[in-house]
């Protein structure tokens, strides 16, 4: 692994709320980034910025992530970044609507594709690439959603626990070597994806805190599963041990 200084940070969501916020992290500390995304135009902003505060070096790439040729657009990301990686960061993601879900196949077909099957295609070429140089992190941002199924949420938790089960087995894969891999679960965060939501309370996080746990995770895996923040782990624990003839009286 090379030092913080000019660390190879691959962004794949790089316009989202936390993966921005990760982004200004690695910037200040030198990191050369591949920003990821949609949106050309906001990417070069965030670019500009990022810049500002201290990255070697900001390429905006402009790509439906969850819709293209994986192997062929990560060897070209590959390429700019001069034939390795340090940290992957696998942040974009479809919340969606449930309701919708259950009616339309096609709202069904995008919280499945977009959360999942897109996001397991990247984490596991990617982790070919970690497996090949020996060394490198793949973090993936998952979500509590995914613990036990709710009415609420069910086809996006689906989603969710099944990346969380790919990341935490290629984290397994990969324990021989010095490369590692670990899915971050996130329980409310207050960004855009969740404006619908109202928010308050202690268990609402900003997208910098999260930030900062992905940083601290990334600098040294413990282990394949993070919840973010911590308290989540103890709150899903109770959650999940709720007897189902009760759990299933609830309207979570």
């Amino acid at each position: 692994m090379s030092s913080h200084i000019n660390k190879k940070i691959l962004v794949l969501g790089a316009l989202s709320a936390i993966g921005e916020a990760t982004a200004r992290i690695y910037a200040s500390e030198g990191a050369e980034l591949i920003l990821a995304g949609r949106n050309a135009d906001r990417l070069s902003q965030v670019a500009n910025d990022l810049k500002a505060r201290g990255a070697a070096k900001c390429t905006v790439w402009q790509a439906d992530l969850a819709n293209c040729d994986y192997e062929k657009e990560f060897e070209k990301m590959l390429q700019t970044l001069g034939g390795d990686i340090d940290v992957a960061l696998l942040f974009y993601g479809y919340l969606g609507n449930q309701e919708k879900a259950q009616n339309e196949q096609a709202e069904f077909n995008k919280i499945l594709d977009v959360n999942f099957l897109s996001a397991a295609n990247w984490a596991n070429i990617i982790s070919l690439q970690l497996e090949k140089q020996d060394s490198g992190t793949l973090i993936a941002i998952s979500s509590v959603a995914g613990d036990r199924g709710r009415q609420s949420n069910y086809v996006y938790g689906a989603a969710k626990a099944g990346l969380t089960i790919l990341i935490e087995g290629i984290a397994h894969r990969l324990a021989p070597s010095n490369a590692s891999a670990c899915v971050v679960k996130l329980g409310f965060v207050d960004t855009p994806m969740t404006a619908h939501i109202e928010k308050g309370g202690p268990l609402w996080a900003k997208p910098e805190k999260i930030a900062k746990i992905i940083k601290k995770t990334a600098d040294k895996v413990k282990s394949p599963i993070v919840y973010a923040p911590w308290f989540w782990r103890f709150i899903m624990l109770i959650i999940k041990s709720v007897p189902t003839f009760i759990f299933h009286k609830t309207k979570l």
